[in-house]
């Protein structure tokens, strides 16, 4: 087995030492983010620590009503002017917090008296140094060099602090039921993975999300950028149709994340349109309707609130990703061209 797969496989036990140990972490930041009382956030993160800030920006937005901005680094690092940071919370998220630029971008927030949270898998790393706050994932040495473990982390944190910001008894509970939804997501999408050796030879395709689920469309194609060599675009359902749905020719692989909530209907209306263009559906769902229109599957555990389901949904992408690797003859755990941690400035 893959250093990968052992890490896919992993995570169901992974999120709920999170759950067991980080929650009082949890508590304690809200009550000195509560006290600071930011008017917004802003998040500087690299790879697939960029797609749980997107997740965060819907989170953080939907349940705290704070509005959440993405850091642009090299205004800290290359042009030297970094914008005025004073009331706001700064997030660096990394699983390493090695990357200079995000390190830079918490240091100057600090020092401008912003309020700082570093969430990594390292406490001691530079970032987890130059942050006030720090909140650790307990994820364990990530071997793998595509993010997995740490990236289920990642979301699985922001949603706990999002929780402990506004607490509520029904969305704690909600999240105790990750770890075996996540479990689930593995059992049922495993089988499917022996059907990706179809699409071996495909050198494009697009991911659509919308919603919360916008990062998971990121995430998946980051993944099969990284492990299968081909160009993989994300796109929301609303985007794509400005322009990009031009692409779609029959046969045309299009990867879509289709789960139950506010989105859904949005995400129904363009599956529709792309079926009439006769594209290649592959289908992460929780709605047995929907997949039986996909020409590969990937079903989802039924019960996940929305607000938690880019932690569920983006398993099915992860194993079709290594399992389309290995049918294009890559080793999941060497991508070319790429190393564990990538300093940036």
């Amino acid at each position: 087995m893959s250093l990968l797969q052992t890490e896919i496989e992993s995570q169901p036990s992974i999120l709920q030492r999170l759950l067991d140990l980080a929650r009082p972490l949890a508590i304690e930041a809200a009550a000195r983010i509560r006290a600071f009382d930011p008017h917004y956030v802003v998040i500087a993160a690299r790879g697939s620590s960029d797609n749980a800030a997107r997740y965060a920006q819907y989170l953080f937005g939907a349940v705290n009503r704070l509005p959440v901005a993405l850091a642009t680094p090299s205004l800290f690092t290359l042009y030297h002017q970094p914008p005025a940071l004073r009331d706001a919370l700064v997030i660096g998220i990394s699983q390493s917090g090695q990357s200079p630029d995000i390190v830079a971008v918490l240091e100057e927030a600090r020092r401008q008296h912003a309020l700082t949270l570093a969430v990594t898998n390292d406490p001691a790393s530079p970032l987890g140094q130059a942050a006030e706050l720090v909140f650790p994932l307990f994820a364990g040495e990530e071997r793998a060099i595509a993010a997995t473990k740490t990236y289920t982390s990642q979301l699985l944190a922001l949603a706990m602090l999002s929780t402990a910001l506004h607490p509520s008894p029904e969305r704690w509970s909600e999240l105790q039921g990750i770890p075996t939804a996540v479990a689930r997501a593995i059992e049922q999408a495993e089988p499917a993975c022996a059907a990706a050796a179809a699409f071996r030879d495909e050198q494009r395709l697009v991911v659509i999300g919308r919603g919360f689920n916008y990062a998971t469309a990121f995430e998946i194609a980051l993944k099969l950028k990284e492990l299968c060599a081909l160009v993989a675009e994300p796109y929301s359902s609303a985007d794509f149709r400005h322009g990009p749905i031009a692409m779609v020719e029959p046969g045309f692989p299009v990867v879509a994340i289709a789960v139950s909530g506010a989105v859904l209907d949005d995400i129904v209306s363009l599956l529709d349109d792309l079926e009439r263009r006769r594209a290649a559906l592959i289908l992460i769902s929780d709605r047995p309707e929907l997949l039986a229109r996909a020409q590969l599957p990937f079903q989802l555990p039924s019960g996940v609130p929305e607000w938690l389901s880019p932690i569920v949904g983006v398993i099915p992408g992860q194993l079709f990703a290594s399992a389309l690797a290995r049918a294009r003859g890559l080793d999941p755990d060497r991508p070319r061209g790429l190393q564990k941690v990538t300093r940036t400035r």
